[in-house]
Order: structure tokens, then sequence, then C-alpha cells
């Protein structure tokens, strides 16, 4: 039940965190593109990577808070609906290179994020 409730929490938090920074962007940013969510969901796949390392191979955080941390946090932080939402917008709106830049960079940038965490990690 303990961990049930810490993703819970953890999911709070991650999903406020995704909500402040996306509507900070939109509010600062004229551009066609996602930016909020593409912003969260690469900072959260190198935070992934971040805590993967601290917390199974380097054992700097205690494995109990995995669950709060990679799931509930990261998981409600990143968010695949929402980047799917916004690229059928887009492609739905006609903003077809809008929308291949978007996915492009998501994928693309997720997947280094992820790799730039793990990497960054062992170092320390």
């Amino acid at each position: 039940m303990l961990h049930v409730l810490s993703v819970a929490v953890g999911g709070a938090f991650g999903a406020l965190a995704r909500y402040w920074i996306s509507a900070f962007v939109v509010n600062n940013a004229h551009y066609r593109l996602p930016y909020g969510t593409l912003i969260c969901n690469v900072l959260g796949s190198f935070l992934m990577g971040v805590f993967f390392i601290l917390i199974m191979e380097k054992a700097r955080i205690n494995p109990e808070f995995r669950p709060i941390l990679m799931v509930g946090f990261l998981g409600a932080f990143t968010t695949f609906s929402s980047f799917s939402l916004e690229a059928v917008t887009l492609l739905q709106e006609g903003h077809i290179m809008s929308a291949a830049v978007y996915i492009l960079l998501s994928v693309v940038l997720c997947l280094i994020a992820l790799y730039g965490g793990l990497w960054f990690t062992r170092l320390f």
C-alpha cells in the first residue's frame, strides 16, 4: 500500500511540474511547436537515465524511492498521450512540416537525453 501511495504522491508532483513548465512555455513562446511537452519529455528522459543509474547501479538513492521518482514523478511529468494529441492536431490543421519536426525532435531528443542521463551519471 505504501508503494501505491508513493506513486500517487510522485505523480501529483510530476503532473504539477509538467503543468507549470508547459504553462510558462505557452505564455512565453509564440511558435507552433508544443515546446512545453517537448521540454518535459526531454528533461524527463534525461532524469530517468540519472535516477536509473543512481538507484540501480550506484545505490546512491535507496531503491524504495524508485516508485515515487521513476513511476510516479517521471511517469506524470513525461507524457506520450499529450505528445500524440499535439502531433495529430498539427497534422489535422495542415501543419505537416511542423508535425514532422515535432515528432522527429521528440523521439530523437528523448532518446539522446536518456542516454545522456545514463552516461553523465556514470561519470560520477
